[in-house]
């Protein structure tokens, strides 16, 4: 019998157990993109360094336009005209004004922009102001966006194109990362072939060693791949031991549960320790979690729909502690399209594809039982049902995580 961990005690073991590894490497930007920062970025410069119009127009004291209208605008007399890259040298005093395109800089005097739209150039230079802004109007002050001592960007971040964008802005041309996380994969199982090769009766193709490998992959991982391993336990012995000898952890797909030739709790004890074997959750119960000098090893199950999902939800937040990683998982709320039963004691994983109904997201089960990979391939997302719960009524609000 498993003695069987709550999904929530799981992910608090896996967090406690392990931690971020002090290695990172300086990267440039332009192949920064994907990996998570090892350290906070903070801004050393004002960001823009200058006050600038966000709007073509005219920039003046708005004090000076206060209760104008179209029937009585606002006279002002041009006193210059902004060059976008150059700092105007003269002064924006009472009653005058200065032309000034979208991103110039605003001269010295002036307090807003008033849009061309709601201006007129009498043409002897006096210019007529239909509609009163208000102080700081179309105006982005000196360090509005950034300011020295700013953290930007928080250490844990994955660096998306804006985040680039936004170290480039501030010139900051290389930053620390953390080290890709390496992790091995073994596939175990008498009956695995090769996806190349032709099963013959009773066999089946490995699923899991490429479809976790992706995942893992996509999520930032450097993964090596050692390819099916017989159901002999000092053969796996022999490969898990090589796997972590080379990797920063290790994966074992199949072997997890408690028959005669499920190796991999055996293997994972003899290798190092079992810190918990069984979580309460379906599909994925007979999942392992084990260290051995100090690595984490996972035993997954073999069916591919519980592999991957446990894989998401278990596997991919200890990458997270092992990087420092700032999780920000993507989720939709959607309204149930059935009743839905559950079994009572252990969460529930159901897998959905979504459909808009007007402004409603519509959350329609996949049916399929755990070793099936349509499951996996037709849907768009999951959701949990938590396991003191009997089932969810149609038109319930579930939150979907995006596959």
């Amino acid at each position: 019998m498993l003695n069987v961990k709550t999904p929530d005690e799981a992910l608090n073991i896996i967090k406690s157990q392990f931690s971020a590894l002090d290695n990172f490497e300086y990267l440039p930007l332009s192949e920064a993109l994907g990996r998570t920062l090892a350290e906070d970025i903070k801004a050393e410069e004002y960001v823009p360094d200058f006050d600038r119009s966000t709007v073509d127009g005219f920039a003046f004291k708005a004090a000076d336009s206060f209760g104008c209208s179209e029937a009585i605008p606002a006279i002002f007399t041009l006193a210059g005209e902004v060059k976008m890259g150059e700092k105007p040298e003269f002064t924006v005093n009472s009653g005058n004004c200065a032309k000034i395109p979208t991103g110039g800089a605003v001269p010295k005097g002036a307090d807003c922009v008033q849009m061309l739209e709601y201006s007129e150039n009498y043409g002897d230079g006096s210019i007529g102001i239909m509609k009163a802004p208000a102080p700081g109007q179309n105006i982005i002050s000196r360090g509005d966006d950034v300011y020295p001592g700013k953290t930007v960007l928080q250490k844990g971040s994955v660096l998306r194109p804006q985040d680039i964008g936004a170290l480039a802005a501030l010139g900051i041309v290389s930053v620390s990362v953390a080290k890709k996380i390496k992790i091995g994969i073994i596939s175990t199982g008498d009956e695995l072939v090769r996806p190349e090769e032709k099963p013959k009766f009773g066999e089946i193709r490995d699923v899991n060693g490429p479809a976790v490998s992706a995942l893992l992959k996509e999520y930032g991982a450097e993964v090596r791949y050692y390819g099916i391993v017989r159901d002999d336990e000092r053969l796996l012995y022999s490969w898990c031991e090589k796997a972590l000898r080379e990797c920063d952890g290790l994966i074992i797909s199949g072997g997890s549960s408690v028959g005669q030739k499920d190796a991999a709790e055996k293997v994972i004890s003899s290798l190092g320790e079992v810190i918990f074997h069984g979580i309460a959750i379906k599909p994925g119960k007979p999942t392992i979690l084990g260290k051995a000098g100090g690595k984490p090893v996972i035993g997954l199950p073999g069916h591919p729909a519980a592999a991957f999902l446990i894989t998401k939800l278990f596997v991919l937040p200890l990458l997270n502690a092992l990087t420092g990683r700032i999780d920000r998982a993507y989720s939709v709320n959607a309204v149930l399209s059935e009743n839905l039963s559950a079994n009572h004691g252990r969460a529930e994983i159901v897998s959905v594809k979504l459909k808009k109904e007007g402004e409603r997201l519509i959350a329609e089960p996949v049916r399929g039982k755990s070793g099936l990979i349509s499951v996996l391939s037709s849907s768009d997302g999951y959701f949990i049902i938590e396991r003191d719960r009997e089932g969810l009524p149609q038109g319930a609000e579930v939150q979907v995580y995006i596959n």
